[in-house]
């Protein structure tokens, strides 16, 4: 399917960027109290706005698209609403039941085809690069999206680290699987652990980040803690969340929603509204914490989730309806 050409992305004037006081005050006491009204308490999740959790600052990001000029979605909207299936299938689950994580001590391995294969402590990879903070668009296959204020640096700088071979075609992400600390580990509704997988090039890309916090502060357990991926052009299941490894490889991998359900989740997953889920459209979709139900808004969904300029390059000849 051909690529139209868009215009270059312009990077924003700081005068043009909204406050992180204004985003992080609207709709957070509105979110607090509906949490603590079904239950929700700090020692299950927390959920309660920014200033409970270890701060993590982080510059703003010179990254062509790396800051969507959005109004960005409410803290408690954030890290209540999440699919995490190893805490529960629920969207409400993982802010539930992901108190029992434990984000320390934590080691990555980062091996497979690289020249210097290495294991990273979570230390090591806070400092490994500069922090930065990334605003992105973030879209669920279900039609809802996100904008979120992420912290951390682009995976390029890991994978520069230990020095991919000529062998290395594709990234393979692994994620903790311990039935002690996740409940939803107890389903069969995946085949655990949880896998996921990029093109090298598409790891490459510096909008393809390694997230280690959000609204500045490190990542709640239900986001991810204490590491995950986001790739902002693709759906919302390709964003692996407490990783372990992380292994380079030759073959395409299978990640565990291709191996799940292979009819309706593709290997690349790129949003591309013209292709239809076998249950939905693709056309529009909903932005959580605006008004729901019969009142919810319905946004037209854009292709590569509106990083076409920066990405659109990487699938030139790509038939996007085949390879979904």
């Amino acid at each position: 399917m051909p690529l139209l050409p868009r215009p270059g992305f312009d990077q924003p004037r700081p005068s043009e960027i909204t406050p992180r006081e204004t985003w992080l005050r609207r709709r957070d006491w509105l979110a607090a109290a509906a949490l603590a009204g079904a239950g929700v308490h700090g020692a299950q999740a927390q959920t309660r706005g920014p200033g409970r959790l270890p701060a993590l600052p982080g510059a703003r990001s010179a990254v062509a698209g790396a800051l969507v000029m959005e109004q960005p979605t409410a803290y408690g909207d954030v890290t209540s609403y999440n699919n995490f299936y190893e805490f529960g299938t629920d969207k409400s689950d993982p802010a539930r039941t992901a108190g029992s994580l434990k984000p320390r001590p934590w080691t990555v391995m980062v091996d497979g085809e690289v020249k210097q294969p290495r294991r990273f402590d979570l230390d090591e990879l806070l400092k490994l690069a500069p922090m930065e903070e990334r605003v992105y668009r973030l879209r669920c296959v279900e039609g809802w999206s996100m904008v979120i204020p992420w912290v951390g640096w682009s995976l390029a700088e890991l994978l520069k680290k230990v020095e991919p071979t000529g062998n290395a075609r594709f990234v393979e992400f692994t994620t903790l699987a311990d039935r002690a600390q996740m409940p939803g580990l107890r389903s069969g509704v995946l085949d655990w652990p949880y896998r996921e997988g990029l093109r090298l090039d598409e790891a490459m890309h510096p909008l393809t980040l390694l997230a280690f916090g959000l609204y500045g502060e490190v990542l709640p357990n239900q986001n991810g803690a204490p590491l995950r991926l986001v790739v902002p052009w693709k759906y919302g299941f390709k964003s692996a969340k407490s990783i372990v490894r992380i292994r380079l490889v030759e073959k395409q991998p299978l990640s565990s929603w291709e191996q799940a359900a292979p009819q309706e989740y593709g290997f690349y997953s790129n949003v591309n509204p013209q292709v239809d889920h076998p249950r939905w459209s693709q056309a529009s979709e909903r932005r959580i914490g605006e008004a729901q139900g019969l009142f919810a808004k319905k946004r037209p969904t854009l292709m590569f989730n509106g990083y076409e300029a920066q990405v659109g390059q990487l699938y030139a000849g790509l038939d996007l309806r085949k390879h979904y």
